[in-house]
């Protein structure tokens, strides 16, 4: 996909002290005419600032945004009226910067729960992005939100003469219902307001509420989408689609990147009574601690699976179950391995078995016999990492 960034907009990402390290911090995303927007935020009940900052102002403002600004080390999340104060304060100091009219820009936060931001370093930081600011920032722009993430998060698309970019930071704290992440997409396709909510609505569904690292939902997750018609209308079908699929590819990269995480394991739940049933039972082998430590340790324990299906809310008959693995692309063993029918486990090759879950690609497959309810959920494995990473993750 060729690495090209849609009309109209610029990027740039800085470092401002806000971090302990001297690693970028803050980013700026900036359009040069107004777009159209649509966003999808955190379920958590203790939302922080930017995500009731960002709520009103893309409900206000629909078609008038200009700008993200965006800072890491710092979620300003669990800060009372100071933390809105703040949040505010941050977005009149990036509309000042670009020269941008009153609540044109959005403000997205991540990092520590708690402190406050130090608003001093922010405001230096936005305004040095002000002046640094290129259609070739966006790979500084996706390593200024990075947090625990070992590596930046990008994905490029095309919908007919349309281009999408989406960058995304999230590594732990990672759970369906919004994960613990951010991300923006811009695109220089027409689309209406009630078009992008739609699109984007469904795109969010399949790809960033489809994935969990470790079953935590975080106070600040966003995705939001800007879209400020430099190209001109597109097929709908076709826009949505391209932003699926670089939804999609986004959320893959953060499970992929989950901490501590050796690997990526795909969770398809077919044959249950409803939809809603086979994502609960896919989101419960995704989240179960026993099942992503057997993952971790190559163990094909295979009953963890099942147990975990079993006590998520679906809908189940036992003797109507069967159970499937087999290895991600370039393995030898990517054809499935059945290890379950009927209930029953089947006389199939331990060694092979083993040798499908000691890959770092993994897809299970469990098919509940009942309906047409489908689901697909992607997670990663467990490791002792990820305990060293957040049992120390403020010091």
């Amino acid at each position: 996909m060729p690495e090209q960034t849609p009309t109209g907009f610029t990027f740039a990402g800085v470092a401002a002290g806000i971090k302990k390290s001297d690693d970028r911090d803050v980013a700026v995303l900036v359009s040069d005419r107004p777009c159209t927007t649509a966003a999808v935020f955190t379920r958590n009940r203790f939302p922080a600032a930017p995500v009731i900052y960002d709520r009103a102002l893309v409900s206000d403002n629909p078609e008038g945004l200009r700008a993200v600004a965006v800072n890491s080390g710092g979620a300003n999340a669990c800060t009372g009226p100071d933390g809105l104060a703040d949040a505010a304060a941050m977005a009149r100091i990036a509309e000042s910067a670009l020269g941008l009219s009153e609540r044109t820009c959005a403000v997205m936060s991540t990092g520590v729960i708690g402190p406050r931001l130090p608003m001093d370093r922010l405001e230096a930081g936005i305004r040095h992005a002000a002046e640094t600011l290129s259609a070739d920032g966006w790979l500084d722009a996706a390593h200024a939100i990075m947090t625990t993430d070992t590596r930046p998060k990008v994905a490029f698309r095309r919908a007919g003469d349309a281009l999408l970019f989406g960058m995304a930071k999230g590594s732990g704290m990672i759970h369906p219902d919004m994960a613990t992440m951010l991300a923006v997409v811009a695109t220089d396709a027409a689309v209406s307001p009630t078009a992008l909510a739609q699109a984007l609505g469904a795109a969010v569904a399949v790809s960033f509420n489809s994935i969990s690292v470790d079953g935590d939902t975080s106070t600040n997750d966003t995705v939001l989408a800007l879209a400020n018609a430099a190209a001109g209308p597109v097929d709908p079908d076709r826009f949505a689609a391209a932003l699926t699929e670089l939804c999609i590819d986004l959320a893959q990269q953060i499970v992929r990147d989950g901490e501590g995480a050796t690997k990526l394991i795909t969770i398809h739940v077919t044959g249950a009574a409803t939809d809603e049933d086979a994502r609960r039972a896919a989101k419960a082998v995704a989240n179960s601690p026993l099942v992503k430590t057997a993952f971790y340790g190559g163990d094909a324990n295979w009953g963890r699976i099942l147990a975990a299906i079993g006590y998520s809310g679906a809908e189940v008959d036992p003797d109507q179950a069967g159970l499937w693995i087999a290895a991600g692309m370039g393995n030898p063993l990517r054809s499935p391995l059945q290890l379950v029918a009927a209930g029953c486990p089947l006389a199939y090759s331990e060694d092979v078995a083993s040798a499908i879950f000691g890959g770092k690609e993994i897809t299970v497959s469990a098919d509940l016999g009942l309906g047409t309810g489908r689901a697909t959920v992607w997670t990663c494995d467990l490791s002792h990492d990820y305990v060293s990473i957040n049992g120390h993750y403020r010091t």
